[in-house]
């Protein structure tokens, strides 16, 4: 076996052996777990360096098993699953750390950390798939992973929300998968090619294309929590904080999102789906899911669903870039798979923090929680910034490429309202926490505190993850145009997209 070949496998295993053992190892086994955890991290973060590099440079890596005489399961990388893949081994460490320190002395950690390995493993898989066989396979070992993870509390509330995620993703993969088999019926092997590979094939049907087109964008939009197919997420909000942030800014919303990207830019191809004429009922989608989840997001009194409605709205940035045909607008969505990612994730884990610290679950409970919690409070600003789109945090940079993507091609007087109009509804949910946390006077005592002694607010596992994000958040934004950033990359995904 060569690298070439290799690395995709080794990139899979280096959370799949590590998720394996962990099952295996006694509650008690705190250390020897931690140091799985964190090896198997950091193993997959270089082997990405090194898949980054290679990539960048054109070189191919893959990895092909054959199933059947035409059905084979792919590894491979590109451009766009190498972004995504970066995304999830970088804020899985991180997560790592905050997880670590946010379940010290809870029961069923192994558990815990099995099924968050075998999670992680999984969106890897679906990152680097190199057909749609492939993608819907680890698609759906994603649901499977993820949903002891939404249980892990084993409350009645917990078990509850769990099962309608089951319910709602599992009809999604379904019809996923209904879409996926009707495809490959007509059009044969149906592997990820840049530009698309079904304008090449002639005699399909328009007809069945477009009705095959829903199939696929209902079963990803369950995941990607567009409306109406978000109600799950909402619920999901139950798992413990670590659990959250990695549904929200790496694994299962960001999934679907993702699928999306594929089906549209490496299945149909943009600009043949264009002649089809179903971008805009995916963009108009996208653009409802924006401002519906942000209305919804204004009446939530409790933190972790104002944060899961402002996600429904957030990752249709991404649906809505692919649905504007145009280099400028592909750079904004692809983009944001990476931005929400790190800004959302710092959002979670500040909220894990408040309820972890302070008792604090609700908005109304949050005067004066940023003089008592300030690296917590200065992280979850950043993050909430960059959200409404204040410069010079990474989220301004995916809203101006959308916006000046959507003039470049002439759809500028529906998309540029729905840009502005979330980002003042952004404002409208985030500022007046910010108020509440910085000006508004403390209470003379907090909901359940949990005094700590030492120098920092909170254990440094729990401290430093969200300022590390938020961090990240900021000099994505700052350092926008540097080499091998995530807008360079979201550039290079463009030009070959777009290459004729």
């Amino acid at each position: 076996m060569t690298l070439a070949n290799g690395l995709p496998v080794l990139i899979l295993l280096s959370s799949l052996l590590p998720g394996l053992v962990i099952f295996l190892l006694r509650e008690d086994s705190h250390r020897l777990r931690t140091w799985l955890n964190l090896a198997g991290a950091v193993i997959k973060l270089i082997l990405v360096g090194v898949l980054i590099w290679g990539v960048f440079h054109e070189q191919v890596f893959e990895t092909r098993w054959m199933l059947a005489p035409g059905l084979d399961l792919v590894l491979h990388a590109d451009a766009l699953s190498v972004l995504f893949v970066t995304l999830s081994t970088v804020l899985w460490l991180v997560t790592t750390v905050y997880a670590i320190g946010y379940l010290e002395g809870t029961p069923h950690r192994s558990r815990f950390f099995g099924f968050f390995s075998l999670c992680v493993t999984a969106t890897v898989g679906l990152a680097l798939a190199g057909n749609l066989f492939t993608f819907v396979v680890f698609y759906e070992l994603l649901t499977l992973a993820t949903y002891p993870l939404v249980a892990h509390k084993g409350t009645p509330e917990a078990v509850r929300g769990a099962r309608i995620y089951l319910a709602y993703t599992l009809s999604g993969g379904v019809i996923l998968l209904v879409g996926a088999v009707w495809l490959r019926t007509i059009a044969g092997p149906l592997e990820f090619v840049q530009g698309g590979i079904l304008g090449d094939i002639e005699g399909l049907d328009p007809w069945a294309l477009r009705w095959i087109f829903a199939f696929l964008i209902i079963g990803l939009g369950v995941k990607a929590a567009l409306v109406p197919l978000h109600g799950w997420l909402p619920q999901a909000m139950v798992a413990p904080a670590p659990v959250s942030a990695l549904l929200h800014a790496v694994a299962v919303v960001k999934a679907g999102a993702f699928g999306i990207v594929r089906v549209v830019y490496d299945v149909f191809g943009v600009e043949f789906l264009a002649t089809l004429n179903m971008l805009p009922l995916l963009g108009a989608a996208a653009a409802v899911t924006i401002i519906y989840g942000s209305v919804r997001a204004l009446s939530q009194d409790h933190l972790k669903k104002r944060l899961a409605y402002s996600t429904v709205s957030q990752v249709s940035y991404i649906a809505l870039g692919t649905a504007i045909v145009g280099p400028l607008a592909t750079i904004g969505g692809v983009v944001h798979l990476v931005h929400q990612g790190v800004m959302k994730i710092t959002l979670f884990f500040a909220a894990g923090n408040y309820a972890e610290n302070l008792g604090i679950h609700k908005v109304s409970e949050m005067n004066g929680v940023g003089r008592r919690m300030p690296g917590t409070t200065a992280a979850f600003t950043i993050g909430a910034l960059g959200m409404i789109g204040i410069p010079p945090v990474a989220g301004f940079v995916s809203k101006w490429y959308l916006g000046v993507g959507a003039v470049e091609a002439g759809q500028a007087a529906w998309v540029l309202p729905v840009l502005i109009g979330s980002s003042l509804l952004n404002a409208a949910y985030f500022l007046p926490i910010l108020y509440r946390a910085w000006f508004r006077p403390a209470p003379a005592e907090w909901p359940h505190e949990h005094p700590r002694s030492g120098r920092w607010e909170m254990p440094g596992a729990l401290l430093w993850p969200p300022v590390i994000t938020a961090s990240l958040a900021l000099l994505i934004g700052l350092f926008a145009a540097a080499p091998y950033s995530p807008l360079e990359w979201a550039q290079l995904i463009a030009s070959r997209e777009y290459r004729s």
